[in-house]
This record gives C-alpha cells, sequence and structure tokens, in this order.
C-alpha cells in the first residue's frame, strides 16, 4: 500500500473505498489480523482504522466477534433515515424561507452538475465515487440556505453515516427515477413552495431505505 499519511490512514482508506464499492459483502467479516498480515501492518493499526469506519457507519463492531460490514437490513439505516427525514425538511424550509439568489444560484449550480454526471462506474455495480459527491453537494446546497452550522454539520454527519446504505439502496431499486425525484426538488426550491419542498424531501429519504428494508440476502 502506498500514499501518503500514516499507516492507519491509509489503511482506512483502502478499506473506506472497498466497502463503498462492494469489495466487501454484506456482514462479512473484518478480521483486524488478517487486514493487519494482508497490509503489512500492526495490529493496533488496523483496529484504530476499523474504528473510524465504524465511527462512520461503513463498519460494525461486534461484542466478542469483532468487525464487520453492516447487514444491508439493519435497523440503524433506517434510525438513520428516520432522523433524516425528520430534521432536513425543516433545514429545507428554512433554506426557502432565508436562502437568497446566491443561494438559488448554488442550487441551480449543484442540480446542473448532478444531473451531468455519469452515475455508475462502467461495468460497475454501484454509483460513481463522482457521482456520489454530486450528489452530497446538491443535498447540502438544499440545506445551506438556512443559516444554522449546527444543523449543517448534524447533516454531514448523518450523511455520512447513510453513504453505504444510499449505494445499496441503488444497486438494490434499479429502477427509482432518481434524476426526477432531484428534479422536483431543485423546482419546488426555486420556486419558494416550502410545503411541497418539504414533503418531496422527506419521501426522497425514505425511499432510500425502502428497497433495504425488506431486502432478504
Amino acid at each position: 500500500m502506498t500514499g501518503r499519511g500514516s499507516p492507519s490512514e491509509r489503511l482506512y482508506t483502502t478499506l473506506r473505498a472497498a466497502i463503498l464499492n462492494g469489495v466487501f459483502a454484506p456482514e462479512q467479516a473484518l478480521k483486524p489480523q488478517e487486514l493487519a498480515n494482508a497490509e503489512k501492518v500492526s495490529l493496533a493499526v488496523a483496529r484504530e482504522a476499523l474504528l473510524r469506519l465504524v465511527g462512520e457507519g461503513l463498519a460494525a463492531r461486534l461484542p466478542n466477534r469483532g468487525f464487520a460490514v453492516p447487514a444491508v437490513n439493519a435497523e440503524r439505516w433506517q434510525q438513520i433515515a428516520e432522523a433524516r427525514a425528520l430534521t432536513e425538511p425543516v433545514m429545507f424550509r428554512l433554506s426557502i424561507e432565508r436562502g437568497g439568489v446566491d443561494w438559488e444560484v448554488r442550487v441551480r449550480a449543484a442540480h446542473h452538475h448532478l444531473a451531468r454526471t455519469p452515475p455508475w462506474e462502467p461495468g460497475g455495480a454501484f454509483v460513481s465515487d463522482e457521482w456520489s459527491e454530486a450528489h452530497r453537494q446538491f443535498h447540502r446546497a438544499l440545506l445551506e440556505g438556512c443559516g444554522n452550522p449546527v444543523l449543517l454539520d448534524g447533516f454531514d454527519r448523518t450523511w455520512t453515516a447513510s453513504e453505504l446504505a444510499r449505494r445499496w439502496s441503488g444497486a438494490i431499486l434499479p429502477e427509482r427515477d432518481g434524476p426526477a425525484e432531484h428534479a422536483a426538488l431543485e423546482e419546488a426550491a426555486l420556486s419558494r413552495d416550502a410545503e411541497r419542498a418539504a414533503g418531496l424531501l422527506a419521501r426522497h429519504v425514505l425511499h432510500t431505505a425502502q428497497g433495504l428494508t425488506t431486502h432478504k440476502d
């Protein structure tokens, strides 16, 4: 493994990308000693990287069993979706109330970028990293007009915690018309229709968790 940063940082980056891109299957064990041996780092370094992934919701810590990739239908995904569906529509309403022309410009630009970013890697089963980042920027742009950094910090944390669920949902529900949902969110924002915008965003967030609820391995 090459690159800058500490051994723990490099291992964390490698494992994070592997989990997000489906290299490890849901519920697959992430054994610290095996990872340490494979990457030629100490056991302490491997555990440090895994604990960081646990903090982001990308790994689960199992009592007396080490670490594993989370389950597709884990209850945590539904809890995160519920939290987002309660808080983000409120932030969206505040953005529509408080956001100025600069906010509208950011929303339009972020949606334009998202709509023109290919969602899938060639031959890939999961969405591309470029699309995932454009997706994050669009959703954050919708909420930035609220002007409350505490709420935006909460959005950043729950977005990261739900990234793996989003990627799984895209693979499980490929027929979902995400572009139409995003276009509707932009239109509601720019037309200053707070009631419609809040409802659209709540449904959009909950839809992501829908396929995971009924998924069977």
